[in-house]
């Protein structure tokens, strides 16, 4: 499976570059703001999701490995296939994406679009519910190391890393003005976040 390339852009297409790496030319799909920020004859990094299917092969790429994964949590919900992914994902920053899942902000996914109100609705069901899973599996018992774990864990499953995670959970569970639950926990912590 492809994981990273680095190449040159030897064409760039409405909806994807051509990078030659190794003396191979790969088409990959990415959104128009990375599209933008290339220049044929630039050496550009792109983060791969390498779709494979029976009838067909795809690369999907992406300038952050937070950005990869949050398309692939994105990708996991039924009825958000890589291109719809990727339109959710060019549609705002990931931090902002993210707050509004744990908001529940149908609005702001029913904008994109192939997005209407049934799959956003899922999305952020979905998407809560790995949110829970992942801070469960990582919280423990009672006091703030525990409540700093399960927001680290609710930010880890949203794609971010671990040392980002526990900074912004840190500064979210210290602040007197952020609510005891974790959902208000997790929103603070990426405000944090899409503030950085």
């Amino acid at each position: 499976m492809i994981a990273l390339l680095v190449g040159q852009a030897v064409a760039i297409r409405a909806d994807s570059v051509v990078i030659l790496a190794g003396g191979v030319g790969y088409r990959v799909y990415t959104g128009p703001g990375t599209l933008a920020s290339f220049l044929v004859g630039d050496t550009v990094t792109l983060h791969i999701h390498h779709l494979v299917r029976e009838d067909q092969q795809a690369l999907y790429g992406f300038r952050t490995e937070e950005e990869l994964a949050f398309f692939e949590l994105l990708t996991t919900v039924s009825g958000v296939g890589p291109k719809v992914g990727l339109a959710i994902l060019a549609s705002r920053p990931v931090a902002d994406l993210q707050l509004a899942i744990v908001g529940g902000d149908e609005p702001i996914l029913t904008a994109v679009s192939g997005v209407g109100k049934k799959l956003a609705a899922r999305i952020i069901l979905e998407l809560r519910e790995k949110v829970a899973a992942g801070a469960t599996a990582l919280g423990g018992g009672g006091g703030t190391g525990a409540a700093e774990g399960e927001v680290t864990g609710a930010l880890q499953a949203l794609g971010y890393s671990l040392g980002e995670a526990r900074e912004a959970a840190r500064l979210a569970v210290a602040d007197p003005a952020t609510g005891p639950g974790l959902e208000e926990r997790v929103k603070a912590a990426l405000r944090t976040l899409r503030r950085e």
